[in-house]
């Protein structure tokens, strides 16, 4: 990434930054979902032509993939800093406040990518649905390793159940992304954190 790639339109020699068309068309993906988004779209967005696309990325399966693993890159990469935390209820408890954050961000739009893009249907999106699926699953992993760890240390209910605590967590997360993207304020969305804190199994 980050290398310019030289294509041609009207015969003349034209270059761009893939990295820079990766984040048009993340934003495009993220404000309409991957259904709701063309090809068409992407070319408009990207300024690229459809031929220059389907050569640099792929097709619009392929560039989704890619832009979601840039998105996931970005947003994702510090998850293991947040679930650092000494306890298991601070980690989770950061983890709900930074999507609170970052999903209300001035800027880009509100939400989810992921979570916009989950409502898929079609059964030419079946792979995509399938991949969204897998990722949630994998945030959901760590959640439930970081719960089992709190268990072990003493710091989270004893006769609490790690994987259903998970999916509650991955939940409210969920939630947070719908708000967001509905136009739910920062602050409320950081209420709704702490309604959902006060359900935490202490030990």
């Amino acid at each position: 990434m980050g290398v310019a790639l030289k294509t041609r339109r009207k015969g003349r020699p034209r270059e761009f930054d893939p990295d820079q068309a990766l984040d048009q068309a993340l934003e495009l993906f993220w404000r309409q979902g991957y259904e709701g988004t063309s090809l068409s779209d992407l070319v408009a967005a990207t300024g690229i032509s459809k031929a220059s696309l389907y050569a640099a990325f792929g097709n619009k399966e392929a560039f989704f993939h890619q832009a979601l693993d840039r998105y996931n890159w970005r947003q994702n990469n510090c998850i293991a800093d947040l679930l650092s935390a000494p306890t298991a209820r601070a980690s989770i408890e950061r983890l709900l406040l930074r999507r609170a954050e970052r999903q209300t961000q001035a800027g880009h739009p509100h939400g989810c990518l992921a979570v916009n893009s989950a409502l898929v249907g079609g059964r030419q999106s079946e792979r995509v649905r399938q991949e969204l699926i897998r990722r949630r699953a994998a945030t959901e992993r760590l959640i439930r390793q970081r719960i089992e760890r709190g268990q072990s240390e003493g710091d989270v209910a004893a006769d609490a159940h790690p994987a259903d605590l998970a999916r509650y967590v991955t939940t409210i997360i969920q939630g947070l992304s719908v708000h967001a993207a509905s136009g739910a304020s920062r602050a409320e969305l950081r209420r709704v954190v702490a309604l959902a804190m006060r359900q935490w199994p202490a030990a």
